[in-house]
């Protein structure tokens, strides 16, 4: 029940816990009981402290999770999917040259090994992607570099003779179900001394690395904390900063995932315009349709959000079939969806409407689109975090006492997952942690929702890049954004009386480059290019 990340879920669940606690302290103190696999050593921590201060003894790590014992035989089998190696044409580095950038962590901490448990690590280390959890190409695994060898902790039937091939003898497979029990034996040798002269450490009393995002189990079968160096992920951080290659292959497939999404918008448009019934659920899937004819399609990155009307005033909504609304042309429609290519993933929301907006509409609309033009032409210096630029696409909205309960922008991986760190763009305080950095992907998708009525988002993807400026305070440099995602904003909802001439400009200048780079898409006089003719002419 105690899922990192969800507040609001788990305050509820944490008040009915204390409840229980302060009920039975008649009886003596409780120990609480979790499943130490769920949850990180500061998130334990930090929940021990809580536990205590309403009068429970403690916090205990379970090595079952109660929850499945109940469950028993009816729970569903793990998925256990065949993994897949992803050319060096798509990842531009092998995968033994980012191991060694690993070991060179080691080294400079003086560590005898580094745990890497997160999924989404381990398949850009390995340069594998996966299909065990859906709209996420990666796999159920763990990883253990040391200064001499690699070990992959995998279910070995999900590895055909390619991938045995690709890993070779650099990697070592293990099962999956003895990582556990290796890194406990292995612990204890190294405390012991015996493993010291075949891992060359370094240096004596080194500390083992641990994710700051590892799970609570794994720090203490590697010792707990005495024995342990929580960092923020070397793998995460590299991983973020995406190689020439993997630049090229995210503007690519943005390129050609906005023509999909061009010649769906033309065509919901036209069927609606038409009389036609078409529900939420329905529109959703005719746009994975048009995306999986596209060159290297795997799949969608998540379940795509297609709103209308007073749905869309709902920022996560997710149309059910046979229990989601009729898109109503008289309404705003929302369309928050991405795709899984070889060579990148996207991520695009639009906001159209297919009859006359409201003059509130239109005013959120362009308000919206003002924060996100003032993001995209941002160029700061070296340093700068996401936290520092959120307030740039808030401040139209601010002026007007309106806001968004959201992030305003969030990392993207390259044919990974859809979300990743350590980077964003909001006013959570972790956001200035971590700086931006040229190679970075991320979104830039303020917003705004009139509960009850409507809801506006406008989402581009963006990548950072080093930018001239006129002089160099500070003799460091100054970043600025690439615009990446390729499709037109809704015209039919900008107040162009709200727009100064830079933002017009800005406006004519990326519908230009929109049409550009995919007018070729399409036939002459076929829908989608008359569509993209009216949408990206000047204003």
């Amino acid at each position: 029940m105690f899922r990192p990340g969800r507040s609001g879920k788990q305050s509820a669940i944490l008040k009915l816990l204390f409840d229980l606690l302060l009920i039975g302290q008649a009886e003596g103190e409780k120990n609480v009981g979790v499943d130490a696999t769920v949850i990180t050593s500061q998130q334990a921590k930090g929940l021990e402290t809580r536990i205590k201060k309403k009068g429970g003894a403690g916090l205990l790590g379970l090595s079952i999770n109660l929850i499945d014992e109940v469950w028993g035989a009816d729970r569903p089998e793990r998925p256990n999917n065949p993994v897949m190696v992803l050319d060096k044409k798509y990842s531009g580095k092998e995968f033994p040259l980012k191991i060694e950038a690993v070991r060179k962590d080691l080294e400079n901490k003086k560590s005898p090994g580094f745990v890497v448990s997160m999924l989404d690590e381990i398949a850009w280390l390995f340069n594998l992607r996966g299909t065990d959890i859906p709209y996420n190409p990666v796999f159920f695994s763990y990883a253990f570099v040391t200064p001499k060898s690699t070990t992959l902790y995998i279910d070995s039937s999900k590895l055909d003779e390619k991938v045995i091939a690709h890993l070779g003898s650099a990697v070592q497979i293990r099962p999956y179900n003895v990582i556990f029990d290796e890194i406990i034996l292995l612990a204890q040798e190294f405390k012991e001394g015996q493993a010291q002269k075949d891992l060359k450490a370094g240096e004596e009393g080194g500390k083992w690395l641990v994710s700051n995002r590892t799970s609570w189990a794994l720090s203490k079968a590697l010792g707990g904390e005495d024995s342990i160096e929580v960092i923020r992920s070397p793998i995460e951080e590299e991983k973020a900063v995406k190689n020439d290659t993997e630049r090229e292959g995210m503007k690519g497939c943005h390129i050609r995932d906005g023509a999909a999404l061009i010649e769906y918008f033309a065509w919901l448009e036209d069927e609606l315009l038409k009389g036609t019934k078409i529900d939420e659920g329905q529109a959703a899937d005719k746009l994975e349709q048009i995306r999986s004819r596209g060159e290297n399609f795997m799949g969608l990155s998540f379940d795509t959000i297609s709103s209308t009307g007073l749905n869309a005033a709902v920022i996560h909504y997710k149309p059910e079939a046979g229990n989601c609304s009729v898109i109503d042309p008289k309404a705003i429609y929302l369309c928050d969806s991405g795709a899984q290519y070889l060579d990148g993933t996207t991520d695009t929301t639009r906001t159209l409407h297919f009859g006359e907006p409201t003059e509130m509409e239109r005013k959120s609309y362009t308000l919206v689109l003002k924060g996100m033009i003032a993001l995209d032409r941002a160029i700061f210096p070296k340093g700068t975090s996401g936290f520092a630029l959120d307030i740039l696409a808030r401040q139209f909205l601010w002026s007007e006492g309106l806001d968004y309960r959201h992030g305003t922008g969030h990392g993207v991986g390259s044919f990974l997952n859809v979300h990743e760190g350590p980077f964003g763009i909001g006013t959570k305080i972790q956001y200035s942690e971590v700086a931006l950095s040229p190679g970075m992907f991320v979104s830039n998708e303020p917003g705004y929702y009139e509960d009850g009525s409507f809801g506006i988002r406008i989402e581009n993807i963006i990548m950072v890049k080093e930018v001239k400026t006129n002089h160099n305070f500070g003799d460091r440099p100054y970043f600025g954004f690439e615009r990446v995602t390729m499709v037109p904003m809704c015209r039919k909802l900008i107040d162009t009386g709200l727009l100064t001439p830079a933002e017009t400009k800005w406006l004519n200048s990326y519908h230009a480059e929109v049409f550009d780079k995919t007018h070729e898409f399409f036939e002459e006089d076929s829908l989608a290019l008359k569509w993209l003719r009216r949408e990206t002419t000047p204003i």
